[in-house]
């Protein structure tokens, strides 16, 4: 059973979620000739404070 982790600065919407999550699912499942419901998604949402890059914490886009 394929699964797959998306971590993402900040949140998203519902249908954002939706569209990525059909998105991936149709790729892997091409990909890897596996049944679409056999692919399990989660979608992380982690706070800009909670990232850095270059040893600097993210800035919430304002």
């Amino acid at each position: 059973m394929p699964y797959v982790n998306i971590r993402v600065a900040g949140t998203l919407s519902t249908q954002q979620k939706k569209e990525i999550s059909e998105g991936v699912t149709k790729v892997i499942s091409q990909a890897a000739n596996k049944p679409e419901d056999s692919i399990l998604i989660f979608i992380d949402e982690v706070l800009h404070e909670n990232i850095a890059k270059g040893g600097k914490l993210l800035q919430k886009p304002s």
